[in-house]
């Protein structure tokens, strides 16, 4: 896989170690000359250039890549450049980051970001997620397809403890992706019953998230 990312400061050299490690291309593009440090990675592409112009992405082959990450410090660029990928050089996968919460709306399919990382979000969630039973916790949005990768850890006392996946009516537009249980990480299968204590990762729509706690939660 072919990854194009904009910006090489600290947060898209560590996204390309861990892509390089993968044994995935990378390309590095930031316009700061300070930033581009080949020796720090040599295995990975480095250009030096604006990624929100349009010749350096020509320059950097964008529609070659099979996925390019906005990961800058300013939302402003990030923005551009997830547009350019999307429309322009048609990226199946464009990931953005987002480091001011309060710009996090504008990180959608009409911009062309499928998926909007936001650092201050993620944090809290994850620290709900370490604290919270039966409370449902918002880990990551999908902009394309409108739905998100929530969490809910099942109460000892929630009526669907002991039920078998299969026999629960989950809500519309609502998938059970992966049980983490004991360290585990478990498929769902049909014939497995729920837990007290499960760690339960569902893609949800939006609309549907209320009525997927209400279901799991203790009455």
């Amino acid at each position: 896989m072919r990854v194009a990312i904009a910006g090489a400061g600290n947060v898209g050299r560590s996204i390309a170690v861990e892509l390089l490690e993968n044994g995935h291309e990378v390309l590095l593009i930031d316009k700061e000359p300070h930033q581009i440090a080949v020796d720090e990675l040599p295995r990975a592409e480095w250009l030096l250039a604006d990624a929100c112009e349009i010749v350096s992405l020509d320059e950097a082959g964008l529609q070659r890549c099979n996925v390019a990450i906005a990961a800058t410090g300013d939302d402003k660029v990030n923005l551009v450049v997830s547009l350019l990928a999307k429309t322009e050089y048609g990226v199946p996968r464009v990931v953005a980051r987002v480091n001011h919460p309060k710009n996090e709306w504008l990180f959608n399919d009409a911009w062309g970001v499928d998926v909007a990382v936001s650092t201050p979000r993620l944090m809290s969630a994850l620290v709900e997620e370490a604290v919270s039973v039966g409370d449902l916790v918002r880990l990551l949005r999908f902009s394309q397809g409108d739905a998100n990768l929530v969490e809910l850890t099942l109460p000892a006392d929630a009526p669907l403890v002991g039920t078998g996946i299969g026999e629960v009516a989950w809500p519309e537009d609502t998938a059970l992706v992966a049980v983490l249980r004991g360290g585990r990480v478990l498929v769902p299968s049909p014939e497995n019953p729920l837990e007290a204590g499960d760690e339960l990762l569902f893609v949800a729509a939006p609309d549907r998230e209320q009525q997927l706690e209400e279901l799991l939660s203790a009455q």
